[in-house]
């Protein structure tokens, strides 16, 4: 697993197999590998570890609200999401839409599936219609795409659908995300034409190393400002 943290103002990086921490209000992250080769009997503890982080760097920094801990499971088996499962967790990520339609088909029902990865247009309605319980789409990047998900999600009977805007604060060619001031543009769309959709955030993943810098943080601020 990589365990992410996913509060309402959110900085994403890639998923690793790894364990984050909290580092400050704007979520810096070290990470430490967990095979891909665990077995459930050492997620509770690997889980535990994280969730003892967290709360030692909210405390430090005290901070009003407690991130929310994603646990990203892409090509882990369905039994390591069952063995977090069982501990009282209940969010979890996944890069993939086939991957994530089909654990979430295998899985309990009261799961909160965050879909983190770049999400074509075409696929949107294939994770809608296919995920019941997905909670929230992390990684909208256009209008197009805002669209296609309104409209998947106005065809199925659920709540309104809550979903992060992606900034490319890193400025990256080879990563999605809409440009540093755009942000505003695509989120007064969601708002004013997709009904069916709740933007609950931003979201960006950080510089090619895997780490999320302070300009990274500072830039991803400035947009929410």
């Amino acid at each position: 697993f990589f365990f992410g943290l996913s509060p309402p103002f959110c900085i994403h990086r890639r998923p690793m197999w790894g364990l984050g921490r909290m580092a400050n209000t704007f979520a810096k992250r070290q990470v430490r590998h967990l095979s891909a080769t665990a077995t459930p009997q050492c997620v509770p503890q690997a889980l535990a570890s994280v969730n003892a982080r967290i709360d030692a760097q909210v405390s430090q920094a005290r901070l009003v609200q407690r991130p929310r801990l994603v646990a990203v499971s892409k090509f882990h088996s369905a039994e390591l999401v069952k063995a977090a499962y069982a501990t009282g967790h209940r969010h979890f990520g996944e890069n993939y839409v086939q991957e994530l339609v089909e654990k979430s088909q295998a899985l309990d029902s009261d799961i909160h599936w965050h879909f983190i990865g770049h999400l074509q247009s075409n696929k949107a309605k294939t994770l809608v219609q296919g995920c019941k319980n997905l909670a929230v789409v992390e990684s909208v990047d256009s209008a197009k795409l805002a669209n296609k998900l309104n409209t998947a999600v106005a065809s199925v009977d659920r709540p309104p659908l809550a979903v992060f805007i992606q900034v490319n604060t890193s400025g990256e060619a080879s990563k999605s995300g809409v440009e540093p001031g755009e942000e505003v543009a695509l989120a007064q769309h969601i708002e004013g034409n997709c009904k069916a959709l709740k933007v609950k955030g931003l979201m960006t993943i950080g510089m090619p190393d895997y780490t999320c810098r302070p300009e990274n943080m500072e830039c991803l601020k400035k947009c929410r400002q």
